[in-house]
């Protein structure tokens, strides 16, 4: 069942045309902050890939991709869940070096999707991806990138209120960090990772989890994670206190990705052996592909949390089941 939750007394912090206007700034000025922050570079990006190639993300393994027959080329197509595993190959081929990366818009349907406030089928985020040196494959290089994108955002979220005076929404620069398992032993007494990332992040307002994927003392995980991008050792999710929901936030999920090594440890962990005869894979397997770290950053997501707005629905068009409508209608919300 689909779940939607209005606060009490919620009103939309800017016009429908104005909520326009909002967006455009924000997107435009926050992929330029983060270009320059990460020394990154846009790159075209695809829409879909082929069946066979091993590229698209398996999320946590249960999502149904879309997928499509394509007769001109005699095989099927798949739309994207996200671009993990393409933007490492892409830096190959485009010949980036250590210490250059790319970003791009990335469009996905992920038709599973359990729609509520945060979540709809459409997926609209930036994917970045950035070659780094094997000695910085390393738990100090994902804090201090993760630190930048929070600057980026707090920089943006400073020109959004004086552009527009009645967005009341401040963000903090200081990130704290926490690894998965710090936050299980932290509070025992909260079974659900969710209910632990709210209650950390009301206290901090902003943060780096790190280490998601693997099991924790408990038998088991944070969260899912694929087994064949991430390095579970390296990587982490950027969340925020969203005052208007009450709730931890998520707006990037991103990490220090596979080597060799840790690709060949997950696979197994993850029971997902089959994967060594893809080319992708085979291609990490055999050391053909830079050492990387990269991650994606929700357009929507970063939209909602920048003006303050109650649901994902008022920044995005997507499609939506009549009790969501109902309800928003009911308290002025429209959703686009």
């Amino acid at each position: 069942m689909n779940r939607v939750t209005i606060p009490e007394g919620y009103r939309p912090p800017l016009s429908v045309f104005d909520t326009q206007l909002a967006i455009e700034f924000i997107k435009h000025n926050f992929q330029v902050e983060l270009s320059h922050a990460l020394n990154l570079r846009r790159v075209s990006a695809p829409l879909f890939v082929r069946r066979e190639s091993g590229l698209n993300d398996n999320l946590n393994g249960v999502e149904r991709p879309v997928r499509f027959d394509v007769p001109a080329v005699g095989g099927e197509g798949e739309v994207v869940h996200s671009l993990a595993k393409w933007k490492r190959l892409a830096l190959k081929r485009y010949d980036f070096h250590v210490g250059r990366g790319l970003y791009t818009d990335m469009n996905a349907i992920r038709r599973d999707e359990e729609l509520d406030n945060l979540h709809s089928i459409y997926v609209d985020q930036w994917d970045w991806e950035k070659i780094i040196a094997r000695e910085d494959r390393t738990l100090d290089t994902l804090r201090r990138t993760a630190w930048e994108i929070v600057c980026c955002v707090a920089d943006v979220s400073d020109r959004l209120r004086r552009e527009f005076p009645s967005i009341r929404v401040k963000l903090k620069r200081e990130m704290a960090c926490v690894t998965t398992q710090e936050l299980e032993d932290m509070y025992p007494d909260l079974t659900d990772p969710r209910d632990r990332e709210d209650a950390y992040l009301k206290a901090h307002g902003v943060a780096l989890i790190m280490q998601i994927g693997g099991k924790l003392k408990s038998g088991k995980p944070h969260d899912g994670r694929a087994p064949d991008y991430d390095d579970w050792a390296l990587n982490g999710d950027i969340l925020y206190w969203n005052e208007v929901l009450g709730r931890a936030f998520e707006i990037s999920s991103m990490g220090i990705r596979v080597d060799a090594e840790s690709l060949d440890r997950q696979l197994t962990l993850a029971g997902c052996d089959d994967r060594r005869a893809l080319p992708f894979h085979k291609m990490l397997l055999n050391d053909e592909l830079p050492l990387t770290i990269g991650g994606g950053i929700g357009q929507s997501r970063l939209c909602m949390l920048l003006m303050g707005n109650a649901h994902i629905g008022e920044v995005q068009s997507s499609i939506w089941d009549e009790e969501t409508l109902r309800a928003c209608a009911e308290k002025g919300i429209l959703l686009l």
